[in-house]
């Protein structure tokens, strides 16, 4: 690939703010990746596009400076013992990035199936596409065939988790990918430690929403027996 002026990169990216436009370039100086192709995603909180490296595509999530969510985010990070935040709207986007991609690889190490995170720099965050040819349709978008085993595994990545002493804390039919008709988790931002005091009450959030959904779909479903199951395991 030819190298990317400063000039082009503008005229590309003219979407973004100026420190934005920065970070991006910045990264593909690096090598990261070599320029977006298309959104997947607009959201409140981050802006989701698919990129090309090497032939393939990945995905880079640009995280909003000016989130409408920034409160959301100090609830959370500010209750994470890894975290020692003032109340900065920038320095808060940026450690909510950096906060996805640890874990994003804690969840890996535990074993739960997650995008491979590549790279961040301040609001950005490079991470492997699920899919092939086209991001991987979330959960609430394609059904699996066999909604009990779907089901049983989203629960089992949950318990791995819990076992490795963290809380999803944002698990919805939104956040799961259907790849393969396995579960693949992602945003993994709201991921906090079992040690937050708020951690009992994000697990059993999070299992009753899923609970929820596959009930919907007319699975029967002992959702305070799963919970227990879960709080009860050695960690």
């Amino acid at each position: 690939m030819s190298k990317i002026t400063r000039e082009k990169f503008k005229t590309k990216h003219n979407v973004f703010d100026d420190f934005t436009n920065r970070t991006l370039y910045k990264l593909i100086s690096q090598g990261h990746f070599e320029g977006l192709v298309s959104p997947v995603s607009i959201g409140k909180e981050s802006n989701i596009f698919t990129a090309r490296k090497d032939g393939k595509l990945i995905i880079v999530k640009i995280y909003r400076l000016e989130t409408a969510d920034f409160n959301k985010m100090y609830s959370y990070i500010r209750d994470d013992p890894r975290y020692k935040l003032s109340k900065q709207k920038r320095k808060t986007v940026f450690a909510w990035c950096q906060r996805e991609y640890r874990n994003l690889m804690i969840a890996r190490e535990a074993g739960v199936r997650t995008p491979l995170p590549l790279a961040f720099a301040n609001n950005v965050l490079v991470m492997e596409m699920i899919g092939k040819d086209e991001p991987a349709s979330k959960l609430k978008d394609e059904i699996p065939k066999n909604k009990r085993k779907f089901f049983n595994e989203i629960i089992d990545s949950v318990r791995k988790l819990y076992k490795a002493g963290f809380v999803h804390a944002d698990l919805s039919q939104f956040n799961i990918l259907n790849y393969n008709e396995k579960p693949v988790f992602i945003d993994f931002s709201h991921m906090t430690p079992t040690k937050n005091h708020n951690s009992e009450e994000y697990l059993e959030r999070d299992i009753k929403v899923i609970c929820n959904y596959f009930t919907r779909l007319k699975l029967k479903i002992d959702k305070d027996k799963i919970i227990k199951s879960l709080k009860n395991q050695p960690q």
